[in-house]
């Protein structure tokens, strides 16, 4: 069945799926415009050189083929230009061939010649773009909000663009703390410097965790037995901080820092096993006899067999006890939702409460708002950011259930 064209789904299957859009040449026809919901990325104008080095900057892959049979395209490397989502190739293909233009992927596409595997489009395109439907971008709630918000007989009878552009941002950023689903993980192995620097777009952790060699995530906790100093001051004689030519104090190394670093060395977390004599001197993962956590009478928040963190904030890096040395890590943090452009997707499901939030925003900061209209959307604002944190929980019964379930096993004595 065909997909209206007054819907909100605007590829087609093949589109969404495979990533790929075809065309039948005519004989008389050498410009191809495709319709993704990905724009087409063209490095530079020699860009369809595979020798050029903006070759590689590219988000897709250009075919043909004389019958369309797979194993039988090659890829289109001769000079074409590309404006927008047009090509326009160099001649008008042969009646009846087929063109098919292949977004980058990580299986590498259908298209590539078998025997040429440096056809295959490799990316993350369309990946990306799977579960689209699901979300909104911020520059269609700023269009939409200026349509049903704004005018003649509306609430807002006139506002700059660039004020809702603004208040817009700020509602994202505060629903991506506590109610927007933009929590993202990074997966790292913890190197012999035991730290990994904060993510580009970081603003708070989540929850950090070990991977064992099964795939199982063990919860790494922050430690609060040291510290990260901000100020590893260089000292004269007298303790006092010396200073360089132009008048600052100087930094050094951090003693605390390389202490700690040199704590815990038998302790494998991989083989979830100590070294040497640990378990027969009663030592502990911070490496000295104290056993937290080891025997009765620890103190609960250090019984942890599973390392520890602190935040650098000097060198802004997450800083990781030695017995994670090697180890395999994910790392889950909240961001903002700007990091990168007004492309940003916000769930539908919180879609009225972005708008309300403008709404309230702008009439609030408004010197001839009545007080009784901007209680009223402060109102409607928190009704409809309460609806959204429940909608985006994603609470299941059937999930909440099974592990409730838990609760009639019998406890053998």
């Amino acid at each position: 069945m065909p997909i209206p064209n007054d819907g909100l789904i605007t590829e087609t299957n093949r589109q969404y799926y495979e990533g790929a859009q075809g065309f039948i040449a005519n004989g008389s026809e050498r410009i191809f415009t495709t319709t993704f919901n990905t724009d087409l990325i063209f490095g530079g104008v020699d860009a369809w050189d595979p020798n050029n080095v903006d070759y590689g900057l590219n988000n897709f892959k250009i075919y043909e083929s004389p019958s369309g049979i797979p194993g039988t395209f090659n890829e289109i490397t001769t000079i074409y230009a590309v404006a927008g989502n047009t090509i326009t190739l160099p001649a008008n293909p042969i009646n009846g061939t087929y063109i098919v233009v292949q977004l980058k992927v990580l299986s590498g596409g259908n298209y590539a010649n078998p025997s040429d595997p440096a056809q295959l489009a490799y990316g993350t395109t369309v990946e990306e773009n799977y579960g689209g439907y699901a979300y909104i971008s911020l520059n269609d709630i700023i269009n939409n909000f200026m349509v049903a918000y704004v005018g003649a007989g509306k609430l807002i009878a006139d506002v700059k663009r660039t004020d809702v552009i603004f208040h817009a941002k700020r509602g994202l950023q505060e629903f991506s703390y506590d109610t927007l689903k933009s929590v993202k993980s990074v997966e790292w192995n913890i190197p012999h410097g035991l730290s990994v620097p904060i993510p580009q777009d970081y603003v708070n952790y989540v929850k950090c965790s070990w991977v064992d060699r099964a795939g199982v995530k063990h919860i790494i906790y922050p430690t609060t037995l040291t510290s990260n100093p901000t100020q590893p001051n260089v000292q004269d004689f007298l303790g006092n901080p010396t200073q360089d030519n132009f008048g600052s104090n100087i930094d050094g190394t951090s003693i605390t820092d390389e202490r700690w670093a040199k704590n815990n060395s038998g302790f494998m977390i991989n083989n979830i096993a100590l070294g040497g004599d640990a378990f027969a001197y009663g030592y502990n993962n911070y490496g000295y006899g104290g056993a937290y956590g080891r025997r009765y009478g620890g103190d609960p928040q250090h019984m942890n067999f599973n390392g520890t963190f602190t935040i650098n904030e000097r060198e802004n890096k997450f800083s990781f006890s030695s017995d994670l040395v090697g180890a395999l890590i994910i790392l889950e943090y909240i961001s903002d939702g700007l990091a990168y452009d007004m492309d940003t997707k916000v769930p539908k499901m919180a879609e009225e409460a972005m708008y309300l939030h403008i709404l309230h925003s702008i009439l609030s900061v408004r010197a001839t708002s009545p007080e009784y209209l901007v209680q009223r959307f402060k109102r409607e604002r928190f009704a409809a950011l309460r609806n959204a944190k429940i909608r985006l929980s994603n609470i299941k019964l059937e999930e909440i259930t099974q592990v409730l379930r838990g609760k009639s096993k019998w406890i053998k004595h």
